[in-house]
């Protein structure tokens, strides 16, 4: 697998669900050497996923960032030891370093969130937010 995709967030929390739809659009398409997932939380288990990927984007809501899409490098923690009941993102590829001796390239890409009321659909910032994800994650697998 050349690259893996991790949206997460809370699907029933109108714009938290854009990660989750992020990674359903992404295995929608079905590209070569992609291998997309939805989950509610970072858990332990994703490090082996992780560890099996040459690439790893998370794909998460954002309500602090600015009004736009942004990808951003990751490094891993220094420690991979997770302190409550999900982790994140750092944290888990520190845990895919430690215990499968692997750590892929990854990004954070964040998408704005302006409603998470409770709900199952995406505020207009948030739905034209899932479309640029989309196109990004898109043009970072044809550079793999």
């Amino acid at each position: 697998m050349e690259l893996l995709v991790i949206g997460y967030g809370n699907t029933l929390r109108r714009d938290d669900a854009v990660g989750p739809k992020a990674a359903e659009a992404i295995a929608a398409l079905d590209l070569p050497g992609v291998r997309a997932l939805a989950c509610a939380l970072l858990t332990p288990e994703l490090a082996d996923p992780l560890a099996q990927a040459r690439a790893v984007v998370f794909v998460d809501a954002s309500v602090d960032a600015p009004r736009q899409v942004q990808l951003r490098k990751l490094a891993p923690a220094t420690s991979s030891q997770i302190m409550a009941h999900a982790a994140d993102p750092a944290t888990l590829l520190a845990l895919a370093r430690d215990v499968f001796g692997h750590v892929p390239e990854a990004w954070l890409l964040t998408i704005p969130a302006e409603d998470l009321g409770i709900g199952e659909t995406l505020s207009e910032l948030a739905g034209r937010g899932l479309a640029r994800a989309v196109e990004e994650i898109k043009h970072l697998a044809k550079g793999l």
